[in-house]
């Protein structure tokens, strides 16, 4: 069985991308959300194997939504995948829980080999 996957990022252009490459890959996406408090509310109903978390997101920043997240699930997997490169922005979203950090525009053989790194 493929495994799954939750796309959180607040453009949907950057979502169909990222799910383009990850079913490409073998992965099933289970859900999409536009913001950080519906990737939280979708990764409770999920259960996915794999979070891509965004940064810069309404409602809910992304750092916040991965502490919520890592407090519902310390064994969640989440992959941030944002333009903000700043190097605070990276140890924080590490620090908070995430297992790896992409920098958008992405190239999609990263992406793959950060979902096989992390082992989803």
């Amino acid at each position: 069985m493929a495994k799954t996957v939750l796309i959180a990022d607040d453009t949907a252009f950057m979502r169909m991308t990222l799910r383009n490459v990850i079913e490409k890959n073998g992965y099933q996406v289970v859900g999409e959300a536009a913001d950080g408090e519906e990737a939280i509310a979708l990764y409770r109903e999920l259960q996915p194997d794999l979070v891509t978390m965004d940064i810069t997101m309404p409602k809910i920043d992304g750092i916040t939504a991965i502490k919520e997240i890592m407090r519902i699930d310390p064994q969640a997997k989440i992959i941030v995948c944002s333009a903000m490169g700043q190097k605070p922005m990276v140890i924080e979203a590490l620090s908070a829980g995430a297992k790896d950090f992409l920098v958008k525009p992405f190239d999609a053989e990263r992406v793959v080999e950060s979902l096989r790194k992390i082992g989803a």
